[in-house]
């Protein structure tokens, strides 16, 4: 396995007119993300930040027929923690933020181990995320220290297990080591993030600015769907936000939250809770996705309900609710929270609201861009099940569709398509202001 070399640039590449070469992506550092897979490339920090990270250098898979072993180089020593999830069977393990230098082809698949994924969980805090074939156990995990030529060395050996005793300890709060929680907090439960309040938010002052929360679909370990020359949704999505807050803001009538600014996995409860901690007005969360049949394009705009308008739809809703999964989020919880969601009458107004919102937005967006035949859909999307935030999500075309990523990856179409929700947004609070009038 080769070392990967630094390359000097921003941390999102030109999404202008030139063709996406995704192995010469003009990036900081470029690594693998799949294990038995393709290799894809990911951004991460910037030059003036690498030189305070450790470097992880490399990552090998060794099958010892009782254990498989997982080892990856750094250049220094390291605090990290792990803990195991199941649906699909994971362990995740959490590590002080890294630059990512293992290079472009990672081991194939071994032993207990599927695939392997890194990326930056948030800041400070990188995360591997190993999927694994079976039920497994830590059997050990250490750090070998540096000895002469050889570097330190992070250490996690794997062992079978049997399903019960996998199922028994699963989540963060049979979380090993120290990363991220004092000692007297590993064995406990973590404390959760942004929790739903009981109490509607107070009620938004009338003349203020409208606060917008502008979600860039997927990040960090979850690249979203990956286009047909290689470039990742969540680029595409990112790109997308920043432009829209630039065009938002620019009108001076609008406060903007983005849910995320750089490359960072974010659960979707959490985008939710951000938007919700805000009090924002309305939540648009931004996609680009994939489907099998590559001659489909055109954008559409998505509202909540729990019965989707057509198999397509409940497939993406299903798909994207899965992003949890790729990250590494414990989801034990979330049954709970959607149950209470979804009985309390608070959503329901915020439901009505997103399908007229929705309907303004289609109107601007035609004029701009081809959409796909019955444009505004439904489907259960987690990300949209806030109680009490007016939310869309917006598939601003299929990366699987050739002509829809060329369009996309240039930064003058995206910029018409973000004029449209501009637009929408403004005839939107407008009308919902003449209607408080009456």
């Amino acid at each position: 396995m080769s070392d990967d070399k630094a390359h000097a640039g921003t941390p999102i590449p030109d999404l202008g007119n030139g063709a996406y070469k995704p192995l010469e992506m003009n990036v900081n550092r470029r690594f693998i993300v799949a294990a038995g897979g393709a290799a894809v490339l990911w951004p991460v920090a910037s030059r003036a930040m690498e030189r305070a990270l450790g470097i992880a250098s490399a990552l090998r898979l060794h099958d010892h027929n009782t254990h498989t072993r997982l080892v990856l180089e750094l250049s220094q020593n390291v605090d990290f923690s792990l803990f195991r999830l199941a649906g699909p069977d994971r362990l995740i393990i959490d590590l002080p933020e890294l630059d990512w230098a293992v290079g472009n082809n990672g081991p194939s698949a071994i032993g207990l181990v599927k695939s392997v994924r890194f990326g930056l969980f948030q800041t400070g805090n990188a995360r591997i995320v190993v999927d694994l074939a079976g039920p497994a156990a830590v059997k050990n995990a250490f750090v070998l220290p540096a000895t002469g030529g050889t570097p330190f060395r992070f250490v996690v050996d794997l062992e079978p297990t049997e399903r019960a005793k996998f199922t028994a300890s699963l989540g963060p709060q049979y979380r090993i080591g120290q990363f991220g929680a004092p000692p007297t907090q590993v064995a406990s439960s973590p404390p959760v993030k942004n929790p739903v309040p009981e109490t509607k938010a107070a009620p938004k002052e009338t003349n203020r600015k409208k606060i917008v929360a502008v979600d860039p679909g997927h990040g960090g370990v979850d690249p979203g769907a990956i286009g047909v020359s290689g470039i990742y949704e969540k680029i595409i999505t990112l790109a997308a936000a920043q432009q829209l807050k630039t065009r938002l803001e620019g009108t001076g009538k609008y406060k903007v939250i983005l849910t995320r600014d750089r490359d960072v996995s974010l659960g979707l409860s959490e985008r939710r809770e951000i938007a919700r901690a805000a009090q924002a007005d309305i939540f648009v969360s931004l996609h680009a996705d994939s489907i099998a049949n590559k001659t489909v394009r055109g954008l559409s705009v998505y509202t909540l309900s729990e019965k989707a308008s057509d198999r397509e739809a409940e497939a993406l809703a299903e798909q994207e609710n899965n992003a949890d999964s790729i990250i590494g989020v414990d989801l034990s919880h979330e049954s709970q929270e959607v149950r209470h969601i979804l009985v309390d009458l608070a959503q329901r107004e915020s439901m009505n609201i997103a399908t007229k919102f929705a309907a303004k937005l289609i109107d601007e967006l035609e004029r701009e861009v081809k959409l796909v035949r019955n444009s505004h859909r439904f489907a259960r999307f987690a990300v949209l099940k806030s109680p009490d935030v007016p939310s869309v999500l917006i598939e601003m075309g299929y990366l699987s569709n050739r002509e829809d990523e060329i369009y996309l990856r240039k930064d003058t179409n995206r910029a018409k398509l973000m004029g449209a929700i501009v637009r929408g947004l403004e005839t939107h609070f407008a009308q919902r202001q003449s209607a408080s009038r009456l």
